[in-house]
């Protein structure tokens, strides 16, 4: 797998890993998850911590609260999440277009990468057909679509 042979990179100032050496990206220091969800309907948390019971099963997984959204890492970043009061907001990147309830809009960025804006109000959005997405997300964190 092409992408998947390099050694990742580390940005010497925030310790951050990209599969691009000097990649470009904000060196700030990592928030806390709890400040995410606070004020947030225990719904929400629980459809996060079921998202990161399913990815966490498919491997190493770095999760970097940032400033502004939750971000999931692998080789590179394939899902982000923004909880919100009622919901959690988030968007997968997948190398194809897919469909699902939870998907509120879609933006090609080239034909591998395609970004998957969603929303869920709960831990039962994240049915079968949703953990295939996120499955599929990985392996694109993974960049493992690369060697194909």
């Amino acid at each position: 797998m092409m992408g998947a042979a390099r050694p990742l990179w580390t940005c010497p100032t925030c310790g951050r890993t990209f599969a691009n050496r000097n990649q470009t990206h904000t060196c700030a220091p990592l928030g806390s998850l709890g400040d995410h969800f606070a004020g947030t309907d225990p719904a929400v948390r629980a459809a996060f911590d079921r998202i990161l019971e399913v990815v966490h099963g498919l491997g190493p997984v770095e999760v970097l609260p940032e400033r502004t959204r939750i971000a999931l890492h692998a080789r590179m970043s394939f899902a982000a999440f923004t909880p919100r009061r009622r919901w959690l907001d988030g968007h997968l990147v997948l190398a194809r277009e897919a469909q699902h309830p939870a998907i509120r809009r879609v933006q090609v960025f080239s034909p591998r990468n395609v970004l998957h804006a969603f929303r869920l109000t709960g831990p039962d959005g994240v049915d079968p057909a949703f953990v295939g997405l996120l499955t599929e997300a990985y392996e694109v964190g993974q960049q493992h679509h690369l060697g194909r």
